[in-house]
């Protein structure tokens, strides 16, 4: 976890070894705004004009937001056992974030080192056109997950702090500050913010064009 490459930034560093003990899923997607709309009869997003609105990625929720978003996927679908197991809805913790982006490499991205195959698999400032778009669009990962770099920054369950090589679990890191992990890059941003091992921070109330979530399902 963190850069190996060699030329990221401070609090990417220095790379350290990070064990994913525990089976998790993760959405092939991030949460589109007919999901959000779905579950919570609203549509926070700045970008919901045109028919193809409700298969962008969801906008402006603040992390609050996806908890009451989760609290009520837990209320309403776990019911009934998946894939025979019991389970919970969740965010990403960081560790399991950036495992899912690398999906088994060592490179800035998934694909390489090289920024120039970039638009093939995300959209940032340089081919967005300003927006969003719907998801899904761009090559996936070598784990067949799409929109890793790039479209939408992503909450983590994780507070921010500067030196990460404090957890070596896939647990959360949490120590009230009120400033929660995102990941990924989004439409605005320049592509060495898409990178793999990329981080930025967020209060927990900030609402932003470019913050949205995708989920977790734990198994218990």
């Amino acid at each position: 976890m963190g850069d190996i490459v060699g030329d990221g930034l401070s609090r990417e560093c220095p790379h350290h070894v990070v064990e994913i003990e525990s089976p998790f899923f993760i959405g092939q997607r991030p949460v589109t705004q007919m999901h959000w709309e779905t579950v919570m009869g609203y549509n926070p997003s700045k970008f919901k004009q045109g028919w193809s609105s409700g298969l962008r990625p969801v906008d402006s929720v603040t992390f609050q937001d996806c908890i009451e978003f989760l609290d009520k996927l837990n209320e309403s679908h776990n019911a009934e056992p998946r894939l025979s197991l019991d389970g919970i809805w969740r965010l990403p913790t960081e560790a399991e974030w950036e495992y899912c982006a690398r999906s088994g490499t060592d490179t800035k991205w998934s694909f390489g080192n090289f920024d120039g195959d970039l638009d093939d698999y995300g959209w940032h400032a340089g081919n967005s056109g300003a927006s969003t778009r719907e998801v899904g669009l761009k090559k996936a990962n070598l784990w067949e997950l799409h929109d890793m770099y790039g479209l939408i920054s992503e909450w983590c369950q994780d507070n921010y702090r500067l030196d990460y090589t404090i957890n070596s679990n896939q647990r959360p890191f949490l120590d009230g500050t009120g400033a929660y992990c995102i990941r990924g890059g989004s439409w605005f941003t320049e592509s060495d913010s898409t990178r793999s091992s990329a981080r930025g921070q967020a209060k927990s109330t900030k609402r932003s064009d470019g913050i949205g979530l995708r989920l977790v399902w734990e198994p218990l």
